[in-house]
C-alpha cells in the first residue's frame, strides 16, 4: 500500500480494540493526556481502555474511518447537530467507568479539561458543522501522508454540503499539519497548573 493511493475505510466493529491500541500509541506522548495522568504506567494502562470507548462512540454515533487492511490510524468524526457527546451515550460506550480508571485526581483534571474545551466549542462554533474529535497515526506510520488521507474524503463531502470543520489539538507540530489542510486557529490558550499545557481550537470554513 502506497500512502498516496491510499483510500480510508470505514472502521468495522471487530477492528475497534485494534483502533483503541494505535491510538493509546498515537497519543501516549500528547501534552493532554500527560496532564491527566503523568504518570506513565498508569497512562499506558488507561489509554488504551479510554481510546477505545472513544472509538466505539464514534463508530456508534459519529463516523471512525481506519486505513485499509491493517488499522494503522483512525479518524474520529461527530457530524453536524451532534457534536456534544451525551451522559447516556457515554455510558453504553463504557465511559462511565473514567474515575475510576484515571484515579480521582486524573478524573478531576479530564474535566477541567473537557469543561473548557466544550466551553469554546459550544460558542465558537453555534452552526452545525464536521467535528474530528480524534485523529492518531500509530508513531511508525506518522509523516507519511496517512492522516492527511484519511481526514481528506470527510473534508470534501463537508466541502460539498457546504458545512465547516472544527477541531482541538494540544500538540503544537499540529497546528501547521491541520493548517495546510484549510483549518485556522481560533483560540490558542492554557490549562493551567502541574504539567499544565497549550491547546488550540481550529476551525475550517467550507470551501466552494
Amino acid at each position: 500500500m502506497t500512502t498516496v493511493s491510499m483510500q480510508p475505510v470505514a472502521l468495522e466493529q471487530p477492528q475497534i480494540d485494534d483502533a483503541g491500541a494505535v491510538l493509546a500509541r498515537a497519543f501516549f506522548d500528547d501534552p493532554m493526556m500527560a496532564y491527566i495522568m503523568p504518570d506513565e504506567a498508569q497512562r499506558g494502562r488507561v489509554l488504551p481502555w479510554f481510546m477505545r470507548a472513544s472509538t466505539l462512540y464514534a463508530h456508534r454515533y459519529g463516523e471512525a474511518y481506519t486505513t485499509p487492511g491493517a488499522v494503522e490510524a483512525n479518524a474520529l468524526w461527530l457530524p453536524p447537530g451532534d457534536t456534544t457527546m451525551t451522559l447516556p451515550r457515554m455510558v453504553r460506550c463504557g465511559l462511565i467507568q473514567a474515575p475510576f480508571r484515571m484515579g480521582m485526581g486524573g478524573f478531576s483534571r479530564f474535566n477541567r479539561v473537557v469543561s473548557t474545551i466544550e466551553k469554546l466549542h459550544k460558542r465558537d462554533m453555534p452552526e452545525p458543522h464536521w467535528y474530528l474529535f480524534v485523529l492518531g497515526v500509530d508513531p511508525p506510520r506518522q509523516g507519511q501522508g496517512v492522516g492527511s488521507a484519511l481526514i481528506g474524503p470527510r473534508l470534501a463531502e463537508a466541502d460539498a454540503a457546504g458545512l465547516p470543520c472544527y477541531l482541538e489539538t494540544s500538540k503544537e507540530r499540529n497546528v501547521p499539519f491541520y493548517k495546510r489542510h484549510g483549518f485556522e486557529v481560533i483560540v490558542e490558550g492554557t490549562i493551567e497548573g502541574e504539567n499544565g499545557f497549550r491547546y488550540w481550537t481550529m476551525r475550517r470554513p467550507a470551501r466552494a
